[in-house]
């Protein structure tokens, strides 16, 4: 399993702990640590020229890990706009539905409803583990299948026909985007350059010297808690219907429901 999705998949207190606990707790114990191993006054010897350094190299870091945040936080946007495009052609497919005769609009309506169901139940959970169903997808090709037994000679066939079909293909885009953002948008090379970089700016910190190692090790330690933070954003946001901070089924089920209360009303006319 990818780590990452491994971690957002924990409690949001646990991976917390994890990432910005640790990371955290070890920028706090690296200059007491360091200071063992090399006396003061060499290290504060490296300040003035480390300074110019590491000013550059916070800056490239900051840059570097202010747009992983951007983009995941752009996707996971672009994920709940692709439920929302997805519950949007559910509900255009049905109500085109009426158009139909009595056998077709139920085929339709039935296939639509499986598909629907599977989508919540089995879709999801699947996105979850970075993957898709199975299921689903068959569920998909059967709507396909009762929308193209359709007869385009029946009064005002061909135009509903065209416009089921075209809303079968936005269906079928939709579904498409949200299973290739379940799986993260941050590529591997980019995880690795985040983590090392975390670990190069933090580490930096470890060779200044201050007269009051209690205030250094605070002060790595702070640094050290803003960049596990905004670590901690990118890896709970990366997989967008993954752990608690994801995108849930809510515009489908209110699809659902809406299906559910049609066919209800239907049954007591």
């Amino acid at each position: 399993m990818d780590p990452t999705l491994h971690l957002a998949t924990m409690p949001l207190w646990l991976s917390g702990a994890i990432i910005v606990g640790g990371i955290t707790l070890l920028a706090l114990l690296g200059p007491v640590l360091t200071r063992r191993f090399i006396a003061y006054e060499r290290l504060s010897a490296n300040n003035e020229v480390a300074g110019f350094k590491f000013a550059t190299l916070g800056v490239v870091y900051a840059v570097l890990l202010a747009f992983a945040v951007i983009v995941v936080w752009e996707k996971f946007r672009d994920a709940e706009e692709a439920v929302s495009q997805e519950a949007g052609a559910l509900a255009a497919l049905y109500r085109l539905s009426i158009g139909l005769d009595t056998e077709a609009q139920t085929r339709l309506r039935t296939a639509l409803a499986r598909y629907t169901e599977s989508a919540i139940t089995e879709d999801w959970p699947a996105m979850a583990r970075g993957t898709a169903s199975r299921d689903t997808t068959r569920a998909l090709t059967e709507a396909y299948a009762a929308a193209l037994t359709l007869d385009p000679s029946h009064p005002r066939g061909e135009p509903i026909l065209s416009a089921i079909l075209d809303q079968l293909d936005q269906l079928t885009t939709a579904r498409r985007k949200r299973l290739g953002l379940a799986t993260g948008v941050v590529p591997g090379i980019l995880w690795t350059v985040l983590y090392l970089g975390a670990i190069l700016t933090i580490g930096f910190t470890f060779f200044f010297g201050t007269e009051n190692l209690r205030a250094q090790a605070l002060m790595s330690a702070m640094l050290a808690l803003v960049i596990s933070m905004s670590l901690y954003v990118v890896v709970v946001v990366d997989h967008p219907f993954t752990g608690s901070v994801s995108v849930p089924p809510e515009a489908l089920e209110a699809v659902q429901n809406a299906f559910a209360d049609a066919a209800l009303g239907g049954a007591h006319r």
